[in-house]
């Protein structure tokens, strides 16, 4: 398996989970106002992320203020962008530094792999603090661990 491969093999993890996420977010009727606030923020940071390696501006805010609809829009897009972004992908264009200007004002610059790398385990943070969060109201979580996903082939 090339890293390419992985890569994709991780992003198509990412959308599973998140899509998982967002049916038990419905699924709770009136999720708790923090999950939603997290789910639209891993949307929001992803097209952030998104626009960074496309060379385009912001065009979502990092940390939306959307409805559980809005979300729903919104991680939709997100694997056919993605695939785009893979389909350009060899061993030099994941070496190749991206800079950018945080939300902060700071300017960075990071790898194409770097970032890839970096918005997996960022959704998996805020879909873990999401799961506590419906916990915490007794409502059920998704179950969203990579090793069930890959075990009942949710991901190829």
């Amino acid at each position: 398996m090339t890293l390419a491969t992985h890569l994709a093999r991780l992003l198509a993890y990412d959308d599973w989970a998140n899509r998982e996420t967002l049916t038990a977010m419905k699924a709770a009727d009136s999720p708790p106002a923090r999950a939603l606030r997290l789910l639209a923020h891993i949307v929001g940071a992803e097209r952030l992320w998104l626009g960074r390696l496309e060379g385009e501006p912001p065009t979502t805010p990092v940390w939306p203020e959307w409805t559980l609809a809005e979300c729903e829009l919104g991680l939709a897009e997100l694997p056919g962008r993605w695939r785009d972004v893979l389909g350009d992908l060899g061993a030099a264009n994941l070496a190749r530094r991206v800079a950018y200007t945080n939300t902060k004002g700071e300017p960075w610059e990071n790898t194409v792999l770097d970032i890839l790398t970096h918005v997996v385990v960022h959704g998996a943070y805020h879909r873990g603090q999401i799961a506590a969060d419906l916990r915490a109201a007794g409502r059920e979580p998704a179950y969203t661990d990579f090793i069930h996903s890959a075990r009942k082939r949710y991901i190829e």
